[in-house]
């Protein structure tokens, strides 16, 4: 599949909201177009494209760093969500009842906000492979050697430096398991209750599921590792991922 197609299914299954916020890679593929083969552009030429370039890279950073902010506010409210609903139990002010119900709707929060994490790591993976892609063809085209000095300027970027939003991945990860007690037959049986909820929340979790693999076949294309590389995931593993995939669209 070529990359342009690739980068258009993979921004579909994004949501909605978040799809202007891509990289315009078929925009800059045509400004690279236009560019005489075997020709230098001028400078005043490659300087327009740098500028092109440099907004992308500024609205790509601006929506970065609003989600991650938002992510930090979000994650610190549903921790204070889980305390006051064991609070409430330990101090009976609730039935059972009301405090499974309590649990199951912080569970499915808790899931559509894994989900949204995940979805915006693949957001900042999708937009440093665009920048690449169209950075080698700019240099194939003008022969000029563009992509070196702008990816290592990229490196230091806030949208491809996303540890925090892995760290609360994890964090979020861990709060699900303390929302998911081991049910008595065990973890067959814990494992039935996260795919009814992956049932339940598709619209967010299947994009997640499919954002997941992409993050990993991504990093699978090539067997070498090098300074312009994606850094590796330390994600949920493949095979239970994967397993989601067979869930029946209702």
């Amino acid at each position: 599949m070529k990359f342009g197609k690739w980068l258009k299914r993979q921004i579909e299954q994004s949501l909605l909201e978040w799809r202007d916020q891509f990289l315009r890679y078929k925009e800059l593929k045509r400004c690279v177009g236009a560019i005489p083969g075997g020709c230098p552009p001028s400078p005043l030429e490659e300087a327009e494209f740098v500028a092109t370039l440099d907004a992308e890279i500024d609205k790509i950073n601006s929506f970065f760093l609003e989600q991650e902010e938002e992510f930090i506010i979000h994650h610190r409210e549903l921790q204070e969500d889980i305390s006051r609903a064991l609070g409430r139990r330990a101090a009976g002010l609730v039935t059972p009842g009301q405090h499974k119900a309590a649990v199951a709707a912080i569970r499915r929060e808790i899931v559509d906000f894994h989900g949204v994490m995940v979805l915006l790591l693949n957001y900042s993976s999708i937009n440093y492979i665009g920048l690449a892609k169209i950075l080698k063809k700019y240099d194939k085209r003008s022969g000029a050697v563009l992509r070196p000095p702008v990816l290592d300027a990229v490196l230091e970027q806030p949208f491809f430096e996303t540890e925090t939003v892995s760290q609360l991945v994890r964090e979020c990860e861990a709060m699900l398991e303390a929302v998911f007690p081991e049910a008595p037959e065990g973890q067959a049986a814990a494992r039935r209750d996260r795919e009814a909820l992956a049932v339940a929340e598709q619209s967010i979790f299947r994009n997640t599921v499919a954002a997941l693999l992409t993050m990993e076949d991504v990093r699978a294309w090539s067997s070498t590792r090098g300074r312009h590389s994606l850094p590796p995931l330390n994600l949920p593993d493949s095979d239970w991922l994967r397993s989601f995939q067979m869930i029946p669209t209702q």
